[in-house]
């Protein structure tokens, strides 16, 4: 069976790292899945049955932590004695809050707008560019790490999560204009 002491990495027996080799990880992925199914351990014993199940729940949640940049980053400082409290932090970066508010604006004045799609789809790439330039920042602090490259990483990580929450409300403003047309 598993086991359950190990980091996430171990698990995936992957280097502890930010960059995370995707294939490896999916293909990984499905062959713990496959030694942990519960119903390879449906004939099993109580105890068999319920390892199985809190095993595969561990490979889906640290999968899933694994993939994710964000979450990944997160977990990263949490090994590192870095804790995050996700609901009450946020950046200090003036100028990274202004254009995160100028952002907002431009999204919510999209429904507005004659092209609304052409606006849509220029504002979804600049957040990505832009998550994709945090994401090759916060690797860098996480190649050597030490306290102040940790600490670095946890601003960044603040950032890739305001961004995160905007690309997810672009996903919403496409999706009702989306239904408008239907």
């Amino acid at each position: 069976m598993l086991d359950f002491s190990k980091n996430y990495f171990d698990l995936f027996g992957l280097p502890v790292g930010y960059i995370v080799d995707a294939s490896s990880l999916a293909d990984r992925y499905r062959d713990l899945q496959r030694v942990v199914h519960p119903d390879r351990y449906a004939n099993g014993t109580e105890q068999e049955r319920r390892l199985s199940v809190q095993g595969a729940s561990l490979i889906n949640e640290a999968f899933e932590t694994l993939k994710d940049p964000v979450a990944r980053a997160a977990y990263l400082l949490s090994l590192h004695g870095v804790e995050m409290d996700a609901q009450n932090e946020s950046t200090q970066d003036m100028a990274f809050l202004m254009q995160q508010m100028e952002l907002r604006e431009e999204l919510e004045s999209l429904r507005e707008q004659a092209g609304p799609y052409e606006a849509l789809l220029d504002l979804s790439g600049r957040i990505n560019k832009q998550i994709t330039d945090l994401v090759a920042q916060i690797a860098m602090q996480f190649e050597t790490p030490n306290d102040e490259q940790l600490q670095e990483a946890r601003e960044i990580l603040r950032k890739m999560r305001f961004l995160q929450k905007l690309r997810a409300e672009t996903e919403r403003v496409e999706a009702e204009l989306e239904d408008s047309l239907n």
